[in-house]
């Protein structure tokens, strides 16, 4: 079900820099706007271990909080989420595959996200191979309102009322990786040919030395 609220009243939010790191703020001006949930990864790498936040704002126009979200991952094979004041995160695992389904944020009573407020949720996943990857959300509000954040781009390129957040994955693929392993394999490689050259001077300078003495005994 989606949100009831009609016209939903919607703030612009402005994050002036990283110390809302616990993910509570005000939300900047006031009017309606257009804002829904927001997904960023600080490495949008096919195939990265990544740190994805999503940005949840309230927008109950009755002052109702949100006191639950819960994204949809990608069957990935293990998740972990920030330490949150005030909020539980529960992993759903499918143990028969051996991955996680979903996490879900449940608010501690009393605690919640207002309407003039927004949150950060954090979970670090390794991100599938493709150029894109979109994470479903379900947020819940205290008096019983569901808002499902899950409708893909419009077939003319448009943004549709619930847009699924979305990440696109334009990093490189792999090259963090294959920079740390040529150089973990170069490293034993460098090491074992500075032994065998130190070990062919000491060997030469002993010859020098038994020649020199060899030579010196003759004469």
């Amino acid at each position: 079900m989606h949100s009831p609220f009609g016209a939903p009243k919607r703030a612009l939010i402005t994050v002036a820099g990283t110390g809302v790191a616990l993910g509570i703020g005000l939300a900047s001006g006031a009017g309606p706007a257009l804002a829904h949930v927001h997904a960023d990864a600080d490495n949008p790498a096919p195939g990265a271990t990544a740190v994805v936040t999503f940005r949840v704002p309230g927008e109950s126009e009755n002052g109702s909080l949100t006191t639950k979200l819960s994204v949809d991952l990608p069957d990935v094979a293990s998740a972990r989420t920030e330490v949150m004041p005030g909020w539980t995160a529960t992993l759903d695992r499918d143990k028969a595959a051996g991955t996680v389904r979903s996490v879900t944020w449940t608010a501690d009573p009393k605690v919640g996200i207002s309407s003039d407020q927004f949150a950060l949720f954090r979970v670090s996943v390794k991100l599938p191979d493709g150029d894109s990857v979109t994470f479903p959300v379900t947020q819940t509000y205290s008096d019983g309102t569901v808002v499902r954040w899950d409708q893909p781009p419009l077939a003319g390129g448009g943004e549709p009322e619930y847009p699924a957040p979305e990440v696109s994955l334009t990093g490189a693929a792999s090259a963090g990786t294959d920079h740390h392993e040529m150089t973990a394999q170069a490293a034993p490689t460098a090491d074992n040919a500075a032994r065998w050259l130190a070990g062919g001077a000491i060997t030469l300078a002993a010859v020098g030395v038994a020649a020199a003495l060899i030579a010196r005994r003759r004469t």
